[in-house]
């Protein structure tokens, strides 16, 4: 649960360091920019599944230098 609830900030130091626009990050994971908003101020908490793809999103980031 500890997880779920550091997920926003998360989401917002992830864009920021990438330098992506919710609007921008959203493209990049196949999700709307609402759903990104949503995630960074805590409306909603994403399935297992969406918390996995960002992960792999982060991973790739991380492999290629950027994170």
């Amino acid at each position: 649960m500890k997880e779920t609830r550091a997920f926003p900030k998360l989401v917002k130091q992830v864009r920021n360091k990438l330098g992506l626009s919710q609007e921008e990050l959203a493209h990049e994971l196949g999700v709307s920019f609402a759903t990104i908003n949503r995630w960074e101020n805590g409306k909603t908490i994403p399935f297992k599944l969406a918390r996995r793809q960002f992960a792999t999103f982060c991973d790739g980031m991380k492999k290629r230098g950027k994170l």
